[in-house]
């Protein structure tokens, strides 16, 4: 699904959080929102899947605002929000909430749990899963839902190594299946694991929008130099 973003302005409590952004992603690239802390990057999420409308400007996916899209777009937050249920049924209740009958959501929510890797996990309740654990309940939870896009905000965030290894490895599984993923990261080397476009932000502007390889080549401003290098030591 085509992200186009045109003349994007956010503004609250009387300040202006994004201004004059433009863009276009096409369905292809997995996408990673950069910068550093207050940049944006999570505000843009949430813009593009239509939990917050812009002051001015347009967000379209296929020519279409994200409010009209349904579950075509789904969002995994940096601190999923799971219900105090097994994580079957936490699937399987964002599958209800979709209308989906009841023999097809037992089904789709298995299949969705082993592609996670939680195979085993799906009578456990979610609280008592470890972190990585839950962030892939996320994300299986949202692609049960057959979306064309998926938001993920800092996926990995906190996560040990071993954790953060089974959410990219899920992300791979999702990127294979044609599903538009943007993401935000601090991890440079996650980036170029997974992702083939880079956006990145600097107090609500856009600074640069490169394949991901040309921006780590060539950065456009001292301004993400300085972010590449901080984030290297």
């Amino acid at each position: 699904m085509k992200l186009e973003i045109q003349n994007l302005v956010y503004r609250a409590g009387g300040r202006t959080l994004m201004d004059d952004i433009s863009l276009v992603s096409d369905s292809a690239h997995c996408t990673a929102l950069l910068g550093a802390n207050g940049a944006g990057k999570s505000l843009l999420l949430r813009l593009c899947h239509g939990l917050l409308e812009p002051a001015a400007g347009r967000i379209r996916w296929d020519a279409r605002p994200p409010r009209e899209l349904g579950a075509a777009i789904t969002m995994v937050f940096q601190k999923p929000v799971l219900l105090r249920r097994s994580a079957r049924a936490n699937v399987e209740h964002a599958l209800y909430l979709q209308g989906a009958p009841r023999a097809a959501r037992r089904a789709r929510a298995a299949a969705a749990l082993e592609l996670a890797g939680l195979e085993d996990c799906m009578e456990r309740q979610a609280a008592v899963l470890s972190g990585g654990q839950q962030q892939r309940l996320a994300i299986a939870r949202a692609w049960a839902l057959k979306p064309a896009v998926i938001l993920m905000d800092e996926p990995t965030s906190k996560l040990d190594v071993r954790s953060a290894a089974q959410v990219e490895r899920t992300i791979g599984e999702l990127r294979r299946e044609g599903i538009k993923i943007i993401l935000t990261s601090h991890n440079l080397a996650q980036v170029r694991r997974l992702c083939g476009e880079v956006v990145f932000l600097h107090e609500g502007r856009l600074v640069q929008q490169d394949a991901m390889d040309d921006f780590f080549a060539r950065p456009a401003d001292d301004i993400i130099c300085e972010f590449i290098e901080a984030q290297t030591f």
